[in-house]
């Protein structure tokens, strides 16, 4: 069976190749935006069902927010329309949510809505929200059932994991509506960023996301080792580009800092 997904799809490009080698899964790779795809690029990417040469197309898979595409979020209407594509093919769809809190955020949605579009979708509570630790998987009774036993068989059970839960249900309650800081203060970067010199480019920036390309007389590693003298960290997301993450624990006494730092830098 073949998965349809962003070629800068989280689970095909990260997890040590985990849905292959885990699943037996291959994944059919479109060349999206920002790492979003279409309902035409999903159509376009449909296997023949008939045609035993060819991988049978069971799933497609979205991210929201994307990470390698910057923190770019969907409108629910393009999803709809994938959404589409998939009951006229008899496709699953699946939703790497792991910054859906963000997008909710950025866009003004409701959870619901996409909890009626997505056959399976996957939470993270420690990436924005700041829990400690805890990725979910939402989906109907039957679908979790199934995905119980897959867990046990891949040892990932856990005992006394009410703590875990506890600390999760604080980050809802307590962390959702303040990740608006982590975007003001993502886009004041970017800003900030943009008048440098020594930046080719920064990319769009939605939600707490930024990725900047620096000019081709630097190397990446030039531009982190400097900041690391200054005891920020950032990492590289290869080709020339740099990224940098707000968060809850980045605050606002560090966002000054940050800023005070990139505006006297120079190479």
């Amino acid at each position: 069976e073949q998965i349809i997904c962003d070629k800068y799809s989280h689970i095909f490009l990260y997890e040590g190749g985990g849905a292959s080698f885990n699943s037996g899964v291959s994944c059919c790779l479109v060349d999206g935006k920002r790492g979003m795809i279409t309902a035409d690029l999903v159509k376009n990417a449909i296997n023949d069902p008939d045609n035993f040469h060819l991988p049978l197309t069971a799933l497609v898979s979205i991210e929201n927010t994307t990470n390698k595409g910057g923190g770019a979020c969907y409108e629910i209407e393009d999803l709809e329309k994938i959404k589409q594509v998939c009951i006229d093919n008899k496709l699953k769809y699946h939703l790497d949510g792991a910054r859906l809190w963000n997008a909710l955020i950025a866009k003004n949605q409701n959870p619901k809505q996409y909890g009626a579009l997505f056959d399976t979708i996957s939470i993270c509570l420690s990436k924005g929200l700041g829990a400690p630790v805890g990725s979910l998987l939402i989906s109907d009774a039957a679908t979790i059932k199934k995905a119980m036993r897959i867990r046990k068989i891949f040892g990932g059970g856990m005992r006394q994991a009410g703590y875990l839960a506890g600390a999760g249900l604080y980050a809802l309650k307590n962390n959702l509506n303040r990740l608006t800081e982590d975007h003001r203060r993502a886009k004041e970067l970017g800003a900030v960023l943009s008048t440098l010199s020594w930046i080719e480019k920064v990319e769009n920036i939605e939600t707490n996301i930024v990725i900047f390309q620096v000019k081709s007389f630097l190397t990446e590693s030039e531009v982190i080792e400097k900041l690391k003298q200054k005891n920020i960290l950032i990492i590289s997301m290869g080709q020339g580009k740099l990224r940098m993450v707000t968060h809850l624990d980045y605050r606002e006494v560090m966002h000054t800092y940050v800023i005070d730092a990139l505006t006297k830098m120079n190479f």
